[in-house]
This record gives C-alpha cells, structure tokens and sequence, in this order.
C-alpha cells in the first residue's frame, strides 16, 4: 500500500468517526423529548383523574352519556369504566342517569338508578343525521366523543328537563376517550387502562319468553362494516357457515336495518332453519332484544365488534369474523382474559377453521394469547376460503 492510500484510508476514517460521534447525543436527545412526552400524557391522565373526583363529589345527580359512539366501545370500555368509577368513588347508582339508546338499560344494571334512551328524545333519523355531522366537524369522521359537540349539550338540556335535574352533573364520554387514548397509542401503559376498569360477567334480565324463539338456538348477527368488507367469496363462505349451522340447531338473525349507522346486514333468513328477529324490534328495543336473545342463545356468531365483546361476559361461546381471516374462540378476547372473566361451559366446544392452509384452533381462555385477533390471525390475503368443521359437541 502506497503511502498515499494510507493516508486516504486514515482520513475516511477519521471522517467516519466524526460522522458517527453526533448519534449518542442525537440518541441521548431524543429519549429525552420522547420522556417529556411521556410525562406530559401522565399529567394529563392525572388532571383527568381530579376531575373525575371533583365529579364524584356531593349527592347531586351525575348524567352519564349521552353515548353517541360505537356498542363495541360502550361495552368493552365505557361500562367497566363507569363500575371502577362508581366503586373507587363510592357513588350510589340512584345518583346515576345513563343515557344511551337502543334500550340498552339491560347493560347498566346495577350502575343506575335512572335510564333515558335518546330515542324517547329523538327519532332514528334526526339523531343519525345530526350524529353524522358531529363526526364530520369535532372527530374527522370517526365516532368516538373526545369532546363535548352541540348534539351533547341538546340532548343533556332535554334530559334535565325531562327528569328535572337542572342540578346534574356530567359525566361525558369524552372523559374515558381522553384517558385511554393514549394507552390505546402505545404512549401510556396498559395498567392505565386496567386501573380504572373493572370488567364482570354479567347475567342480564330474560326479557324475551314472550318472543317466538326457539328454546335452545344459535345466535348470529353478519354484517358489513369497517372489520367485515363483504366480497362474493366471503359472502357465500358465511352462507355455507351459516347453513352448516342451521342443520346442527335453529339459527336466529339478529338482522336489523335502522339506517343509523354504515352497518349492514347479510341477507340470510332465506336459507333452510334460519328465522330472523327482525319482526321483534323496534328502534327503541332494537339493542335490548338482541342483548337479551344473545344472553339465551347456545352460541353467538357475529361480525367482529359491537355485541361479540359483550357474550363472552354474558358466558356465550362466541365466535367473530373478520377480514382477512375468519378466528374463531370461545372468548372475545385478551382483554377478556386479563380481566380474569370466567370461560363459558368446557362442553360448548366450537369449530376449527381453515384459510388458505392456515388452521386456527379455538382456544379456551386460559390458551388465548395476549395479543389481538387482527395481529395473531393475520395471514396477508384479503379475502378468505373456508373450510369449517362443526362439532356436534358444543350442543350436548
């Protein structure tokens, strides 16, 4: 090596080393701004937290709601929020005014002492109308309540005045969306969440003798939505599920078409053992007859979301589909398992479904892993190919 190309070597060399010597202090720097970051989210978490003390405070009346957001957040976050928040500050339920819609007072029973359901307020189509515009203006579309919007504060003015309690406090779920954002963020830990839910089984009202339904069926609710895009292959996998399931035990539609929100039903009540509910319901009913049609079925099959997060807590072996891949378990989750809820009877034994050469056992609760169905059952396809097997088992 010439004397020349040493001296080269030396000098990228060197320059190499200077290059690098800024990226301890760049790593150094950047911890430090991600830790404030952090710091400013518990400050947060924790002023929201005085503010639900101050709420708790005295013995004037607190409404809770109006819920406006999606069922599957009202059940598997606002509920077990309001039980933490009704034991950690001693709150006695005849304080209490929930307000959601849909007849959902069956799900607060034991949180409170009052129930208003915005469809004794206002019609299906005004408040979808209205709910749409909230959206659009205060949340990009989406349906979650980080604010208080002009809808709220109307609906809380007509129910002041309809049970006048001009006095009422409030409890918006703004601040449950405000606390769990940023655990759902990654930016906070999970024991924020845990800290302040409390999830149960729940064993709700039979308010459904009077209804024509078979004494032992299968409940199944398939609708198109965010999680469930419905293609041809993957509707006419779901009518071959369903019609497999209707030779083992009657099958029950919880199929109901209000126009208040994007979800739309499959079309099954034509398949051989398949009766729909559809004729039950109202807009008023429609969520209390499906809740309680769910808590007497055998099995409920649903579309990933809404009512599959609750059957599990009623002890309902439950069974969600989604795109890409159809998972099939006897809980609703890993939330479910870290809340230590109680698996459904060891003889309700379910299906093992197949995708594109990929299996998927149902897992019992204490097997389930602790991560979501979107991340352990993803398989890359967009569309799923069904080979399901049925066993007679779960009905015995």
């Amino acid at each position: 090596m010439s004397g020349f190309d040493a001296v080269r070597n030396l000098g990228l060399k060197a320059a190499r080393r200077l290059q690098a010597a800024p990226k301890p202090l760049v790593r150094m720097m950047r911890r430090q701004a991600r830790a404030r970051e952090h710091e400013a989210f518990r400050r947060d978490a924790e002023a929201i937290d005085s503010s639900i003390a101050q709420l708790a405070q005295g013995t004037s009346p607190i409404i809770v709601g109006p819920w406006l957001a999606e069922v599957g957040y009202e059940v598997l976050y606002w509920i077990p929020f309001l039980r933490w928040l009704q034991d950690a500050h001693g709150i006695a339920s005849e304080r209490v005014v929930v307000v959601s819609r849909g007849g959902m007072e069956s799900a607060y029973a034991g949180l409170a002492g009052r129930y208003v359901d915005l469809f004794d307020l206002t019609t299906p189509h005004d408040l979808a109308t209205r709910n749409l515009q909230r959206r659009a203006a205060a949340e990009g579309g989406g349906q979650k309540q980080s604010s208080s919007s002009t809808l709220d504060d109307e609906l809380l003015g007509m129910v002041r005045a309809r049970l006048d309690i001009g006095d009422a406090r409030v409890c918006h779920p703004s601040l449950m969306f405000r606390l769990f954002r940023e655990v759902w963020h990654g930016n906070l830990p999970m024991d924020v969440l845990w800290r302040r839910t409390r999830y149960e089984a729940a064993r709700l009202p039979i308010t459904t003798t009077s209804l024509s339904v078979p004494n032992e069926f299968i409940a199944v609710k398939l609708y198109s939505g965010p999680a469930l895009s419905m293609s041809d292959r993957t509707r006419a996998s779901l009518r071959q599920l369903v019609a497999r399931a209707a030779a083992l035990a009657p099958v029950v539609l919880l199929d109901v078409d209000l126009g208040v929100d994007e979800h739309r039903d499959l079309e099954l009540d034509d398949l051989p053992g398949v009766t729909s509910a559809r004729s039950l319901m109202d807009a008023r009913t429609n969520l209390g007859v499906q809740l309680a049609l769910v808590a007497r079925s055998r099995f409920f099959l649903s579309t990933c979301g809404g009512l599959a997060w609750l059957a599990p807590f009623l002890g309902v072996p439950t069974g969600r589909y989604t795109t890409p891949i159809l998972c099939w378990r006897r809980t609703c989750s890993w939330r479910v398992r870290r809340a230590h809820v109680s698996a459904p009877p060891s003889s309700a034994r379910w299906i093992c479904a197949r995708s594109r050469g990929s299996a998927w056992k149902a897992w019992g609760l204490r097997d389930a892993p602790r991560t979501s169905d979107r991340r352990c059952c993803r398989d890359g396809h967009s569309d799923v190919r069904l080979q399901i097997s049925v066993f007679r088992g779960f009905l015995e």
